[in-house]
């Protein structure tokens, strides 16, 4: 266990804590001065001291420094009209350089040896220049930094659609992302002017009841659903979240009753059965090649002469070996009984096959004559 105290920052506007140590006589509303990264500061207690577990506490916190006196007060106000001439002055040499940037807020350290102004631009601005001769003419370490458009309205304040105070300059400390599917879940107009804040982003305000949206979508039966209801069945064509109510059409009036979620029953609906798959009917085979097939009654079967076909043509040339002369075989006698063979076409001689020679052929001969 330790104790801690909650303190506003003055500019910020966020909660920090830190170990009251000696202080132990602190009260809401108190001014304190503490401790931060751009030096001392002075605050005011928010959340009076109290007792927090270790594991809540993850890093050690630094002690306030003590109670501000009447003396840090008062300079702290004339540093708040410092503040607003350091911001004037920042905005004649603004428009004297013609730079495009608005200016938002000044911030003075504790001791009065830096000031700080915020500036917002939708480009990138090189403000050399302006940061020389506005040191020039405060005498004081000048820095610049541009925010963005929600630190903005933060610093500026005002009052958003609820006519409330902006979430962010009263209690919000932290930014946490929103998505446009966070107003699409809460069943919000989709457009930007509607769900946008001042600060031209969408509102904070999405961040707070998304969860409770998300866990009631899981128990809210969907459009289209057809239920049960205590005056008949019904088709379901809304739903209240916030209240848990369900906006049902009874089939029997076409009326629209809202009633609570506990008093319908969802109709469980049988799947429909998938239609049986067709069997693929057989291709014939003259459908699948028409073109290079020809029709069954016209294929004959053909028989060649195995010393009349072509000798079939090697892929690939054998290796270089030495060539010897190879003499020409002499054509074989043609036989008188048989008739001469034809001459094989061009195309068709095999190379290295001997070709028979065409001759007349021999008249038989006379019967001798009888005496």
């Amino acid at each position: 266990m330790g104790k801690i105290v909650g303190v506003r920052l003055k500019k910020a506007k966020a909660v920090c804590f830190f170990d009251p140590g000696s202080e132990t006589e602190l009260n809401l509303d108190d001014r304190v001065i503490v401790e931060t990264a751009n030096g001392w500061e002075v605050s005011t207690v928010v959340v009076a001291p109290k007792e927090a577990p270790a594991d809540q506490i993850k890093e050690p916190l630094k002690p306030i420094v003590r109670k501000a006196t009447p003396e840090d007060i008062k300079r702290s106000v004339e540093l708040e009209a410092k503040e607003k001439e350091a911001l004037a002055e920042c905005g004649k040499l603004v428009d004297k350089l013609k730079l495009p940037m608005k200016l938002t807020s000044a911030d003075y350290d504790f001791d009065g040896k830096r000031v700080t102004i915020y500036f917002r631009s939708e480009e990138r601005v090189d403000f050399r220049e302006l940061v020389r001769e506005l040191a020039g003419e405060l005498r004081v370490r000048v820095e610049l930094r541009q925010t963005r458009p929600r630190d903005e309205a933060k610093e500026i304040g005002g009052c958003g659609r609820c006519g409330r105070t902006l979430c962010c300059s009263s209690y919000l400390h932290e930014f946490a992302p929103v998505s446009i599917k966070m107003a699409k879940v809460q069943n919000l107009p989709l457009n930007p002017m509607k769900i946008s804040g001042v600060c031209g982003r969408l509102m904070c305000c999405l961040v707070y009841e998304n969860e409770f949206y998300q866990l009631m979508k899981g128990k809210m039966p969907r459009d289209n659903q057809r239920v049960s209801t205590a005056t008949g069945p019904g088709k379901v064509v809304g739903n209240n979240p916030l209240k848990e109510t369900v906006f049902v059409v009874l089939d029997e009036t076409q009326a629209t009753v809202e009633l609570p979620l506990t008093e319908i029953t969802l109709i469980k609906q049988e799947p429909l059965a998938a239609p049986a798959p067709k069997a693929k009917e057989p291709v014939p085979v003259r459908d699948r090649h028409p073109d290079t097939r020809a029709p069954s009654s016209t294929i004959q079967t053909v028989k060649t002469d195995p010393t009349t076909q072509q000798a079939p043509v090697k892929a690939e040339a054998p290796p270089a070996q030495a060539v010897k002369p190879v003499s020409q075989p002499e054509p074989a006698p043609a036989k008188a009984e048989q008739p001469a063979e034809k001459a094989l076409p061009k195309e068709d001689i095999a190379v290295g096959q001997p070709v028979a020679k065409a001759e007349p052929p021999v008249p038989p001969a006379e019967p001798p004559a009888q005496p």
